[in-house]
């Protein structure tokens, strides 16, 4: 009896011994496409609101929104510094582009399948819209 407490307790002690190859985390997808908003268009502005139907499920319903609302405050963040730095917003969808993503090396999430980001030049503010979705008049 005492032999076998004697190698369970080796056996625990060494198995802390063991280095354990290091944990990878899976790379996420991510975007710098960013089209120009086009208020006429008639484009469906989607809003990234967190609605969980499913309390089991409410965590995953929630993460491509809440990474919506990360990457429009990390854009607003940039015109800002902009905006503080040059004394005006960005003049054109190309400065947009120019100064404020590839400058800063910006990558924004994949979106789900149908939406896409558009940057609206006159409110400085990047925007989720439904591809293809004009409203009917």
């Amino acid at each position: 009896m005492y032999q076998h407490s004697i190698v369970l307790i080796a056996a625990l002690l060494l198995s802390g011994c063991v280095e354990s190859a290091p944990a990878t985390r899976p790379k996420r997808k991510t975007t710098d496409k960013i089209g120009e908003f086009d208020p006429n268009a008639g484009n469906e502005i989607v809003k990234p609101e967190v609605k969980i139907t499913n309390p089991i499920t409410g965590p995953l319903e929630a993460y491509h929104p809440l990474m919506q609302q990360v990457a429009a405050l990390g854009i607003e963040h940039a015109v800002n510094l902009f905006n503080a730095s040059e004394g005006r917003y960005p003049n054109s969808y190309d400065e947009f582009m120019a100064r404020i993503i590839k400058e800063n090396n910006i990558r924004l999430p994949v979106l789900s399948p149908g939406l896409e980001y558009q940057y609206d030049v006159e409110n400085h503010k990047l925007l989720v819209i439904r591809a293809g979705a004009a409203k009917a008049p």
